[in-house]
C-alpha cells in the first residue's frame, strides 16, 4: 500500500502534467480532499518538489491563500553542470542523492535501467565504510557517474 505522501506527490504530478506545468491549489482543500493536516501537504511540497527537484513553489497564507507550483523546464547539460559544479558538493546524504536520481530518470535524462544502477551504487550498504566519510564518498560518486553518462551521451551524437 502507497504511503499517503507518495499518494499525494502523485496526484499533484498528475495535476501539473493536466495543467501544462503550473498549478495553483489551495493548501487546505487538499487537506480536506486527503483527510490529513495541512502539516503533511507541506511535508510532501517541501520533499517533492524543491527547486533541485524541479518545482518551483510561491505561496500565499490566509483567507485567499494559495499555492502555486512551477515546473521548470531546465536543459538537460545545464542541469548535469549545475550537479556537477554545484547541486551536489562536497557530501551528500543517500535521500538527496537518491533525489538527484529520481529527478533524471523523471525528466528522463537517464534511463530507467541506469537510474537503478545509480542508486544502488549510492546506497548506504554499498558504501559500507564508517558514516563520517561515507556522505563525500557518496558524492564523489554521484558526481562521477554524472560524468560517465554526459561523456556517454556526448559519444552517441
Amino acid at each position: 500500500m502507497a504511503r499517503l505522501s507518495d499518494v499525494i506527490e502523485e496526484f499533484i504530478k498528475t495535476l501539473l502534467r493536466e495543467s501544462e506545468g503550473q498549478l495553483e491549489l489551495q493548501r487546505n482543500e487538499l487537506a480536506d480532499y486527503f483527510e490529513c493536516a495541512p502539516s503533511q501537504i507541506n511535508y510532501v511540497l517541501a520533499t517533492r518538489f524543491s527547486l533541485d527537484q524541479g518545482y518551483y513553489i510561491e505561496s500565499r497564507r490566509g483567507g485567499g491563500g494559495y499555492i502555486r507550483i512551477l515546473r521548470l523546464d531546465v536543459d538537460r547539460n545545464d542541469y548535469m553542470h549545475y550537479l556537477l559544479s554545484e547541486g551536489i558538493g562536497n557530501r551528500i546524504s543517500e535521500n538527496n542523492a537518491l533525489q538527484i536520481i529520481k529527478r533524471m530518470m523523471d525528466q528522463e535524462y537517464i534511463t530507467q535501467e541506469t537510474a537503478y544502477l545509480m542508486k544502488s551504487a549510492v546506497t548506504d550498504k554499498a558504501i559500507g565504510i564508517p558514516s563520517s566519510l561515507r556522505d563525500n564518498i557518496r558524492a564523489s560518486i554521484l558526481r562521477s557517474m554524472i560524468t560517465a553518462v554526459m561523456a556517454w551521451d556526448s559519444r552517441k551524437t
